[in-house]
């Protein structure tokens, strides 16, 4: 007699169990990392204003340089350099921030505005933020980092989805050890706890950083550009940094559209900023024009592209939803301004989703927020780890074991064909997970 296979609606235990375990066992490096450089990377205003306090405390002279004075003291001060950006002043006793190219690199050049004195400069790629920036999202491995932390983003995704079919309590007792960590115990059943119920608690917004930080992936991040540019029918420059991007570029207000990375793989268009040209005229009554209009710092200059006239006014703050830009010609006419709420939809959800991710959307209580987020994250994997440690035996993996008469059930399969359209990198490795299992089961029929 013929048996009949009924395939379940809902996956087995053992089956997520083990789906979890590698997921986690790829992940957590990657997660411990993400969490120490967010945390750091969520106090940059104050880490950034710590570092260059002596040059914001400078003492008020009677004489003040104008901005081409200042300008031009920079590019001195960087032989065979040409001007990228001017920074406005925060402050009276603040020193300018003249960023100047050097052969494919942005300098930062600190310059005293009363005795148009050089202070300090050093490139925008070695800065303390900046390094932190990068290795948060590419591992200093660029785009090649940027895919790899692609990559476990769309795996965590995994290990959520499953961690929450693990917790769902089936036949609790008391709400200790679901929605709260029974930390009085002792030994295994206190670090599952810690695992499980901080998970529990941190998971929607470990979720909602995610989504938040994937636009600015390789990957998924051009794929989203080329979507806004077949809905809107424009080749737009994303305000957001996608994969990889130069310093240089992004002050100079010019980062490379995918289209435009895809056939001129070698140019920068960093490069065009005023090399060859000397210095535009307009800058200082374009920068009294800036202090003007009162744009939320840092507030940057830059100057014409070419074959334009109007210079470029920019608010750079975290807090996207507060920045705002303008056009302003050489004779200190202001030709548009461009807010926030102009933008196109898909800007502006990416815009607080960025701003909240960086704990700058709401001031000082995003930042709390986010850390204390870290902290239970920190918390989850550590005891993960030592519950693997624990559990495995010597010398071995200690991974569960695969069971053949277990089936992952169709609502599995339906999250992991929907996770896998929506995250490529995840649909790729899901492929290749899947092939790879085929021929091993095939071998070991053979053999």
């Amino acid at each position: 007699m013929m048996k009949s296979f009924r395939t379940p609606l809902w996956p087995d235990y053992h089956t997520v169990w083990r789906w979890h375990f590698f997921a986690g066992l790829f992940c957590l490096p990657f997660i411990i990392l993400l969490c120490l450089t967010g945390s750091i990377y969520l106090f940059k205003p104050q880490i950034d204003h710590w570092i260059d306090w002596r040059y914001d405390h400078l003492a008020r002279g009677a004489t003040q340089s104008t901005p081409t004075q200042e300008v031009r003291a920079a590019l001195s001060a960087v032989p065979d350099s040409h001007f990228l950006a001017y920074e406005l002043p925060e402050t009276r006793s603040s020193a300018v921030r003249v960023i100047v190219d050097h052969q494919d690199t942005a300098i930062r050049v600190f310059v005293n505005p009363t005795s148009c004195r050089v202070l300090k400069q050093v490139p925008e790629e070695e800065r303390f933020e900046r390094i932190i920036f990068k290795l948060h999202g590419q591992l200093l491995l660029g785009n090649t980092g940027s895919i790899i932390m692609e990559m476990v983003a769309s795996w965590t995704i995994v290990l959520i989805a499953t961690g929450l079919y693990l917790w769902w309590p089936r036949r609790a007792q008391s709400l200790g050890g679901v929605f709260y960590p029974r930390i009085t115990r002792k030994g295994r059943l206190r670090w599952r706890d810690l695992h499980a119920v901080t998970g529990i608690w941190i998971s929607l917004f470990l979720l909602l950083f995610l989504v938040s930080g994937l636009p600015w992936s390789f990957v998924w991040g051009h794929a989203l550009s080329r979507v806004e540019t077949q809905i809107s029918r424009m080749t737009t420059i994303p305000d957001w940094e996608i994969g990889a991007v130069s310093a240089r570029n992004l002050l100079a207000g010019r980062q490379l559209s995918p289209q435009k990375a895809d056939i001129m793989p070698g140019m920068d268009m960093g490069s065009m900023t005023m090399s060859g040209h000397p210095l535009p005229d307009g800058l200082n009554r374009v920068v009294m024009i800036a202090s003007q209009l009162d744009f939320p710092a840092p507030v940057l200059i830059t100057p014409p592209e070419p074959n334009e006239t109007a210079w470029h006014i920019r608010s750079d703050t975290q807090n996207r939803p507060e920045r705002v830009s303008a056009l302003v010609e050489a004779s200190g006419t202001v030709r548009s301004v461009q807010r926030f709420e102009e933008k196109a939809l898909i800007d502006r959800i990416i815009g607080y989703g960025v701003a909240a991710h960086e704990g700058q959307l709401f001031g000082r209580t995003n930042q709390l927020l986010n850390f204390l987020v870290a902290s239970g994250l920190l918390t989850m994997s550590t005891a993960a780890i030592v519950l693997w440690l624990r559990r495995r035996p010597p010398g071995q993996l200690g991974a569960p074991p695969a069971l053949s008469d277990k089936q992952i059930g169709v609502s599995m399969w339906a999250v992991l064909i929907i996770l896998g359209l929506l995250l490529p990198e995840l649909g790729a490795s899901l492929l290749l997970l899947g092939i790879a299992t085929m021929l091993s089961r095939r071998f070991h029929r053979a053999s």
